[in-house]
C-alpha cells in the first residue's frame, strides 16, 4: 500500500550510501544541518569495490571530514610515489569508517528511489520510494552511481562503454605477506594485471580485458568462481610469476557483477548538460563515471561529497549565486582533478 507523503517536514536527501553520498552527508552534518537522509537501495551498508587509490587530494577531503587518520592507522603508503601521499585503502573500511561519523538513523537502507516528481507549488522534489513511501526533498543530491535515477531526472546521458571489464578482488594473508608496499602490473596480450598491498595482510588486485563485443553480456553473467578460474588460467598461460599467482587464488570471488564493465562520462559531453537543476545536483559516479586508469574515481567522489556538501547547505548570496548560476559548467570543465589538488578548508 504505498504511504502518504511526509508533508510535515522536508529533508535533504542525498541518494546513494557509497563514497560520494556519505561524504556529502558527513559534510553536512558537519556543519549543523540535522535533516540529512541518506537513502540506500541495499539492506545493509554496501563494501563492494573491493579498494581504491587513495592519493593527497583524496586524504585532503578525509581529514577536513574528520576521519584521515583513522583511515592512515589501517593502510600502508605505497612506496616509489615521491612527494604524494597514496594508499590502497580497503572499500569496506573506509565506508565504515564515513557511516560511524553519522548520527544513528541517518542511512535508510533498502530505500530504492524510482521516480522523482516536482512538488507543484513550491521548489520541494516528492521522491517516490520502491516501497511505496514517499519523501519531501528540500535539496536532492543523486550519488547513485552510474545508473543514476537523479542522472535520468536531469538528462544526462547514459554513460560511455569503455569495451573492457574488470574483475577485482582482496586477497587476505593473516600471517603476513612479503610484498613491499609497491605497484605491480603485468600486461599481456589483452589484459593488463596488478596488485598492490593494502596492508600487511590484505593486497588488492585487479584484472582488466577487453572481450570480444558478442562475449561481453556472457562474460559479465559468469559466476564468481568460474571469473576466478579464468583469471588464473590466462595469467598461467602468460607465465606470470606464482607469487602473483597466488595472490588471485588466495581470494574469495562474490557472484555480485564479478567481472563489470568499465564505464565513463566524456568530459566535453557535460558541456551542455545539465548536472545541476535548482535544488537537485549530481556526485561521485552519478556525475563523473570514470574507469581506473588514473585513480581518481573515488578520490574525485570524496571531493565532490566534501565540495557539494558545503555548497548545498549555504544560504550565503554570493554561495547560491555560484550554486546556481555558475556550478553546471565550472564542474563540466574541471572533472578530472589532479592527484595533488588542494580542496582547501570550506
Amino acid at each position: 500500500m504505498q504511504q502518504e507523503a511526509d508533508t510535515g517536514s522536508e529533508h535533504v536527501i542525498v541518494v546513494g550510501a557509497g563514497l560520494a553520498g556519505l561524504a556529502v552527508a558527513l559534510r553536512l552534518h558537519r556543519k549543523g544541518v540535522k535533516s540529512v537522509v541518506v537513502l540506500e537501495s541495499s539492506p545493509a551498508l554496501r563494501a563492494s569495490g573491493y579498494a581504491i587509490t587513495t592519493w593527497a587530494n583524496a586524504f585532503r577531503a578525509l581529514d577536513a571530514l574528520g576521519v584521515g587518520n583513522k583511515i592512515r592507522k589501517r593502510h600502508q603508503q605505497i612506496q616509489g610515489v615521491p612527494h604524494h601521499e597514496a594508499r590502497r585503502v580497503r572499500r569496506d573500511l573506509l565506508v565504515q569508517a564515513l557511516e560511524e561519523e553519522l548520527p544513528e538513523g541517518t542511512i535508510r537502507y533498502s530505500s530504492k528511489v524510482v521516480s522523482i516528481q516536482e512538488d507543484v507549488g513550491s521548489a520541494a522534489k516528492i521522491i517516490h520510494l520502491a516501497d511505496g513511501s514517499v519523501l519531501r526533498a528540500k535539496v536532492l543530491i543523486g550519488c547513485d552511481g552510474v545508473n543514476s535515477v537523479v542522472a535520468k531526472w536531469l538528462g544526462l546521458a547514459k554513460p560511455s562503454d569503455s569495451g573492457r571489464l574488470a574483475t577485482r578482488g582482496i586477497a587476505l594473508y593473516p600471517d603476513g605477506h612479503c610484498f613491499q608496499p609497491k605497484f605491480l602490473q603485468f600486461i599481456g596480450q589483452g589484459f593488463r594485471f596488478g596488485f598492490v598491498p593494502c596492508n600487511e595482510a590484505d593486497i588488492y588486485w585487479f584484472y582488466t580485458w577487453s572481450p570480444p563485443k558478442n562475449e561481453a553480456d556472457d562474460c559479465a553473467n559468469e559466476s564468481g568462481a568460474k571469473v576466478k578460474q579464468q583469471v588464473l588460467d590466462k595469467l598461467r598461460s602468460s607465465k606470470v610469476p606464482m607469487e602473483a599467482l597466488e595472490v588471485v587464488e588466495r581470494s574469495e570471488m562474490s557472484d555480485d557483477a564479478p567481472a563489470a564493465p568499465l564505464r565513463f562520462r566524456p568530459p566535453l559531453s557535460l558541456l551542455l548538460a545539465s548536472i545541476s537543476k535548482g535544488n537537485v545536483c549530481v556526485a561521485g559516479d552519478a556525475l563523473h563515471p570514470m574507469t581506473p586508469d588514473i585513480g581518481q574515481g573515488g578520490c574525485s567522489a570524496l571531493e565532490d561529497g566534501y565540495v557539494v556538501g558545503f555548497l548545498q547547505q549555504s544560504d550565503n548570496a554570493v554561495v547560491s549565486f555560484l550554486r546556481e548560476k555558475v556550478l553546471a559548467g565550472v564542474l563540466a570543465r574541471t572533472l578530472v582533478k589532479m592527484a595533488d589538488y588542494d580542496c582547501g578548508t570550506l
